[in-house]
C-alpha cells in the first residue's frame, strides 16, 4: 500500500513522523509525496497555540476528502492527539486512528491492526477540558530512532536528546501534552548520531523543549557539554549546534566548550521571553532581568562572533504599557542577531489563561509589530558588519531563476534563519549543492546576503 505523510509542527515533531515514515518502510509499504495516491494518509499534528489547532483541524478535513476516492486509512498522531484524544474522536469521525504520543512505544502494532483488521475505534467517555498533571510519556524506541527516515535532506538532521518538559511555564501547555523532561540515554544518541553520520549527514542540530536539561533525570547533572564533547568526535560531522537553551541552564562550562571546539558552532538559542522582573515571574521563569543581561555579556565576551537569537512573547496578562517599553528598550541594547516574536496564545488549562488583564488582540498585534520592526534594523546594523568578509558556506539549493545557489553559514539554523545566495558566473561549471564553499558577501537584504565565491 502507498503512504502520504503531513506534517505540522516543530522540529521535535518532525522526528516523530521521521520515525513513522521508517516504520511504515520497515514494513514494505510505499512512501509518496502525492496525498492523491496515497491509500493511507497520516498527518503529525501540532497543538501548542491557537493558530497550530486550527491548521491542524483544518487538514485532516483537508485530507478527509481523498477518502472519497483512493485514501483507505486516514490516521492522527502528535500533539493535537495527545491534548485533545476524546474530543477529536467525536469531533472527527472521518479519522480511522487516533495515536496519542504516550502510545507511541506500541506504534506500529496500532498501524498494524487497523490494517489488518479493519477495526472500528470505539467512542470513549468526554473528558475534562481542564489539564492536569500526565505520566511521563514513552519516547520512541531506540529501534525508531535508529530507523527513521531523515526528511530534511542530504546535509542535516535534527538529533533528540529529550523528550517533554519540567520547566512549567504558566502560558506554556507542552509540560501537560508530553509529560515532563525525560532524557535518553547518552550512548543511545551516539549510535544514532554515528549513525547519521554514515549517512552522509553533515551537520546535526541537538534538540529538546530545553536542551540545557539534558542528563539532570538520569545522571543527577546536565551532560549537555559532555554529550557534545562526544559527538564533536564524530569525523564525518562537520557542524554541531544546540536549540532552545534556556538561560538559567548555560553554565560556564558550557560555553567555554563552545568556545573551544572549533564543531560546535558558536551560535546560541536562548528564549528569554522578556525581560520585565514581573512578566517574568508571572510566566515562571527562573530568570531576572539582571541574570539575563549578565549572560548575554558572558557570551560575547568569551565569544565574540557569537551569533545569540532569542523568542519573545508580547501581549503576556497584565502586561502594561512601561513593562512592554522595557522590553523594546532591551531589544534595541541587546541588538540579538535573530530574534523571533509571538503574540501570547491563552491556552485552555493553563495557569496564566486564568490570569486577569488578559490583553486586547489589538494591542498584542501593535506591540508586535513594533518589536519586529525594531529588530528589522536591527538584522540589517548586524549584516552591514559582513560586508566584505569571507564565510564558510553549505551549499544547499539553487534559486528558481538558476542565477543563485543558495547555502548557509554557520551562524544560520535551516528554514528559521536567513539564507545565502552565492551568484553563479559562467565559469562555474561544476554542481556545489551539498558542498562547502568560502565566498565574499557582497550585499545584504533584511535579513538574508548576498556572496560570490572567492
Amino acid at each position: 500500500m502507498k503512504v502520504g505523510f503531513v506534517h505540522l509542527g516543530c522540529s521535535k515533531n518532525l522526528i516523530d513522523t521521521e520515525a513513522t515514515i521508517g516504520l511504515f518502510k520497515k514494513n514494505k509499504f510505499e512512501i509518496v509525496n502525492d496525498e492523491t495516491k496515497a491509500e493511507i494518509i497520516v498527518i503529525n499534528t501540532c497543538g501548542f497555540i491557537e493558530e497550530a489547532k486550527e491548521e491542524a483541524i483544518n487538514t485532516i478535513l483537508e485530507m478527509a476528502e481523498y477518502k472519497k476516492d483512493k485514501c483507505r486509512y486516514l490516521i492522527v498522531i502528535g500533539c493535537l492527539v495527545q491534548r485533545y484524544y476524546n474530543e477529536l474522536l467525536k469531533a472527527l469521525p472521518e479519522v480511522d486512528l487516533f495515536i496519542k504520543i504516550e502510545e507511541y512505544d506500541k506504534l506500529w502494532i496500532k498501524i498494524e491492526d487497523l490494517i489488518k483488521r479493519d477495526i472500528v475505534i470505539k467512542k470513549l467517555k468526554k473528558s475534562s477540558k481542564k489539564i492536569t498533571e500526565i505520566p511521563t510519556m514513552p519516547m520512541l524506541t531506540q529501534e525508531q530512532f535508529l530507523n527513521r527516515t531523515v526528511t530534511t535532506g542530504k546535509n542535516y538532521a535534527y538529533l533528540k536528546i529529550g523528550e517533554g518538559c519540567s520547566n512549567k511555564c504558566t502560558y506554556c501547555a507542552i509540560p501537560y501534552i508530553r509529560g515532563p523532561f525525560v532524557s535518553r540515554k547518552k550512548e543511545d544518541i551516539i549510535e544514532e548520531a554515528k549513525e547519521l553520520a554514515k549517512q552522509g549527514i553533515k551537520e546535526l542540530i541537538i534538540i529538546a523543549q530545553d536542551t540545557t536539561k539534558y542528563g539532570i533525570d538520569i545522571y543527577g547533572k546536565s551532560k549537555l557539554p559532555e554529550l557534545l564533547q562526544e559527538i564533536s568526535k564524530i569525523k564525518e560531522i562537520k557542524w554541531i549546534r544546540f536549540l532552545y537553551s534556556y538561560p538559567e541552564g548555560i553554565s560556564d562550562e558550557l560555553v567555554d566548550i563552545v568556545a573551544k571546539n572549533p564543531r560546535i558552532v558558536n551560535y546560541f538559542d536562548i528564549p528569554i521571553q522578556h525581560i520585565s522582573n514581573p512578566i517574568l515571574k508571572k510566566m515562571n521563569r527562573h530568570t531576572s532581568k539582571q541574570q539575563i543581561q549578565e549572560l548575554i555579556e558572558k557570551i560575547r565576551n568569551k565569544i565574540p562572533d557569537v551569533t545569540l537569537r532569542t523568542s519573545l512573547i508580547v501581549g503576556f496578562p497584565g502586561e502594561t504599557k512601561e513593562q512592554f517599553e522595557e522590553l523594546l528598550d532591551f531589544v534595541g541594547q541587546a541588538k540579538f542577531d535573530k530574534l523571533g516574536t509571538f503574540t501570547y496564545s491563552k491556552e485552555e488549562g493553563t495557569p496564566a489563561s486564568r490570569l486577569p488583564e488578559q490583553i486586547h488582540g489589538n494591542t498584542k498585534k501593535a506591540r508586535y509589530n513594533q518589536v519586529m520592526k525594531l529588530q528589522q534594523k536591527i538584522s540589517r546594523e548586524n549584516l552591514e558588519k559582513k560586508l566584505n568578509k569571507k564565510y564558510e558556506v553549505l551549499v544547499e539549493d539553487r534559486s528558481f531563476d538558476g542565477k543563485y545557489y543558495i547555502g548557509r553559514t554557520k551562524q544560520d539554523v535551516p528554514e528559521i534563519d536567513g539564507v545565502v545566495y552565492i551568484k553563479i558566473t559562467d565559469k562555474q561549471e561544476r554542481n556545489l549543492i551539498n558542498n562547502f564553499v568560502t565566498v565574499k558577501i557582497t550585499d545584504i537584504s533584511n535579513y538574508d546576503l548576498i556572496a560570490e565565491i572567492v
